[in-house]
């Protein structure tokens, strides 16, 4: 086996040391923030949150206020502080009462706590302010209400409600995140990315983060070295390895209890990168013996039927990656002479080239992942000596360089196929950041050095919280 090949696992497990920034539910946005009063037509709907006060919105208000501004597809507004304009309606519906006016003119809850008068926001001035939708938030009781309204209709788009665990409970940010997707979905029609995690290996360890930086957590075990992290697609379990004297054990972890199943047949040899199949029964991975590196296929729901679906000769093939429809997988292999990235069908038929390069020109091509949404397929690339992040066309096979600052690699994808986390070293060490395809913005995840490997989950479903 090459030995550069051993090295690169090695350095992978290497322990680097960590400065913690630690992600605050009430920090202020840090981007993409405009002020409505010198707002400027732009191609993303304006989206103002109205100011309130009250029992667990703080916390709430802040977590929405930047899911909405992470998913990239608003112009995030904010109002002018003080009493200087009025944002409630002084005109009543006819036969309803004049509406007080809560923080910052903001029309008041009524005298039980509930939702906000519709009929008393001033839709005309929200519109001049270049807002396009205006959110509400507010408690009834024991449930938190959010109020989208649609400044150009005049109205109510939705009002979604929910029982929010108290701030500071396991499940009250996952909750939030939920309620801020739903308000993207009743906006845009497009499912949100909030309710969304990335695990990453530091320090030889798994370990999970919020997309939006906050709640890192443990989740491998704290006395054995672990990498390649892996979700499955109902986001209830992932796989990893486990490294130990020169040998790789793939293993099966619930994120709910912590439970890790061993899958058989692996743990002699160095067995790494596995990756789930669409259906989360299958998983592929590389196998690493002294006669080289090959691809693998088992039946994890029955944890039997080794497969091999590739037989190297004189070169490697490694690190799948299976396509949405579990039709292809996506892979990398050193058959030119530097790794780049191959396709094959499933049962490891019809290999051939994926991703176009010039001999003698091009660099090594490693870490691909295919998008959910079948359409790319990421990977990184070296580029004259220094490692970015590239995106493959499937349907045209067009390849489009994405980084160019730093050193940038292992790029996996949001269940949006829009955005991108991967690891950089562009602010002097490397820490996970997050692109916008689309926008192309740049945002840090996590602001501690020695990140490697993320693997961005899909959305998940509640109960994903896990125990070491």
């Amino acid at each position: 086996m090459d030995r550069w090949k051993v090295g690169a696992f090695v350095a992978f497990l290497s322990i680097v040391p960590s400065f913690h920034l630690s992600a605050q539910d009430t920090s202020a946005i840090d981007r993409g923030v405009r002020i409505g009063i010198i707002y400027r037509p732009g191609v993303r709907p304006g989206f103002v949150l109205l100011p309130r006060q009250g029992r667990g919105l703080d916390s709430a208000r802040a977590i929405i206020a930047r899911d909405l501004d992470y998913s990239d597809r608003f112009e995030v507004i904010t109002l002018p502080g003080g009493d200087s304009i009025r944002l409630a309606s002084t005109t009543p519906a006819r036969g309803q009462p004049a509406p007080r006016s809560g923080a910052g003119g903001a029309p008041a809850a009524n005298a039980a706590g509930g939702g906000a008068q519709a009929s008393a926001l001033n839709y005309p001035l929200y519109q001049a302010l270049g807002a396009d939708f205006a959110l509400d938030l507010t408690v009834a009781s024991d449930t938190t209400v959010a109020t989208l309204h649609d400044i150009a209709a005049g109205g109510v788009r939705r009002t979604i409600r929910a029982r929010l665990p108290e701030p500071g409970q396991p499940d009250f940010r996952q909750a939030v995140h939920r309620v801020a997707d739903q308000i993207l979905q009743a906006a845009l029609g497009t499912p949100g990315i909030g309710a969304t995690r990335v695990l990453f290996v530091k320090d030889g360890k798994v370990y999970q983060i919020d997309q939006d930086g906050a709640d890192m957590k443990l989740v491998s075990a704290s006395d054995r070295q672990a990498m390649s992290p892996a979700w499955a697609s109902d986001g209830r379990r992932f796989a990893y390895m486990e490294f130990q004297a020169g040998r790789g054990q793939l293993f099966v972890q619930e994120m709910a209890s912590g439970k890790r199943t061993p899958v058989a047949t692996t743990g002699k040899a160095l067995d790494f990168t596995p990756a789930f199949s669409p259906d989360a029964q299958t998983l592929a991975f590389s196998r690493a013996t002294e006669e080289g590196t090959d691809l693998y296929t088992i039946n994890v729901k029955d944890n039997c039927c080794l497969r091999r679906l590739t037989v190297g000769r004189f070169s490697d093939n490694l690190s799948p990656t299976f396509s949405p429809d579990g039709q292809r997988i996506a892979f990398v292999s050193t058959r030119p002479g530097l790794p780049q990235i191959y396709v094959m069908a499933a049962d490891g038929t019809d290999q051939q080239l994926f991703a176009p390069f010039d001999y003698g020109v091009t660099g090594s091509s490693n870490a691909p992942e295919w998008s959910p949404d079948g359409q790319s397929v990421a990977f990184h690339r070296d580029v004259a000596g220094t490692l970015q992040v590239f995106v493959l066309d499937v349907r045209t096979r067009t390849v489009r360089q994405l980084t160019s600052v730093g050193r940038n690699e292992d790029p996996t994808w949001a269940p949006d196929s829009r955005h991108l986390a991967f690891v950089s070293d562009r602010s002097g060490y490397r820490q996970l950041w997050i692109i916008d395809l689309d926008t192309g913005r740049i945002r840090p995840l996590l602001q501690q050095s020695g990140a490697r490997l993320p693997a961005w989950s899909p959305r998940l479903p509640e109960a994903t919280s896990s125990t070491p």
